[in-house]
């Protein structure tokens, strides 16, 4: 009775394919995760922590202040007054693991700030934030 197998050169040939595919895929797939970090922090920035703050807002008649920051969400801070929170879940922190940067009243909006340092950490062009430039 013949067995059937494969070769040592189809074998190789077969992990030379992959290797080429891998190749031409993962360039593409490499700035992938970037892009979605830039996604989640905007969809925080814009939805998630707006809601929450607009929430609080309606409840206590402002916004935390600013040495409450965004704190004020999860725990009560002493200036609220008809606390109805928690109004997150856990402490708001961006795609690269740095708390959201909050400002009441704006420098940029007339209601509050809201922002991520980006990649870097620092301010710079690729900071998201809640204004437009």
């Amino acid at each position: 009775m013949k067995r059937k197998s494969f070769t040592l050169i189809e074998i190789m040939l077969v992990v030379i394919i992959i290797g080429t595919l891998v190749a031409m895929v993962f360039p593409r797939l490499a700035g992938r995760a970037q892009q979605a970090k830039v996604a989640a922090a905007k969809a925080d920035i814009n939805v998630n922590i707006a809601t929450a703050l607009k929430l609080y807002e309606l409840d206590n008649g402002a916004f935390p202040t600013t040495e409450e920051g965004l704190s004020a969400l999860i725990k009560k801070p002493p200036s609220a007054v008809n606390w109805q929170g928690p109004y997150l879940e856990k402490k708001p922190v961006d795609p690269w693991g740095r708390e959201y940067k909050y400002r009441f009243p704006g420098q940029h909006r007339p209601d509050y700030d809201l922002y991520s340092l980006g990649r870097d950490g620092r301010e710079s062009e690729d900071d998201i934030t809640n204004w437009e430039e």
